[in-house]
């Protein structure tokens, strides 16, 4: 029963949405061809973003050594590393979801916990085309205030979730824990 419980474990999420979905259709049967369309749409993007994540990362994984990594994203980096991790957010392409697995792996290498939460934050926020387009449509100061408010909404977060996550937690991984 435990082992059963365990191999469904990573599928609820998709199962929860399918109940979900078959709950909506039922109550709004107007809406079920959005829906579907919409789910099928969002599942085909997640599927053809998800593959190229994944082998960019196995390469990450196997080309960049864990000594580098830790020297520029590591708790030792000083101030190189949260600027590299906004560099690597904002040079991103993809959406959000692309940036868990990179994150993943940066903190297998070594990353620190506050730098990833920095890479997040600006994955997430300080993408550099969307910073163009702003300043084509909104103008240079709309832009420039939203990207340095956005900077330090970003560490003021990253600085709170570093002190409130246990220190054995930040590097469960890195320190051969579980």
């Amino acid at each position: 029963m435990k082992n059963q419980q365990r191999t469904l474990k990573p599928y609820i999420p998709a199962l929860v949405l399918i109940v979900v979905d078959l709950i909506v259709m039922a109550v709004f049967p107007h809406l079920a061809p959005k829906l579907l369309t919409n789910t099928a749409g969002n599942f085909i993007e997640m599927l053809s973003i998800l593959p190229p994540v994944f082998i960019l990362l196995g390469l990450l994984d196997i080309w960049v050594p864990k000594e580098t990594v830790m020297r520029f994203l590591g708790p030792d980096a000083g101030m190189r590393g949260p600027i590299l991790s906004i560099l690597l957010g904002a040079a991103a392409a993809g959406p959000l979801y692309g940036a868990f697995p990179v994150a993943e792996v940066m903190h297998k290498k070594g990353a620190s916990y506050f730098n990833i939460m920095i890479f997040i934050g600006a994955w997430s926020t300080l993408k550099i085309p969307m910073f163009l387009f702003e300043t084509k449509a909104l103008g240079t100061a709309f832009s420039l205030t939203r990207w340095l408010a956005n900077i330090g909404v970003i560490f003021t977060i990253a600085t709170i979730m570093n002190r409130v996550l246990p220190m054995e937690e930040r590097y469960v991984r890195t320190q051969g824990g579980k």
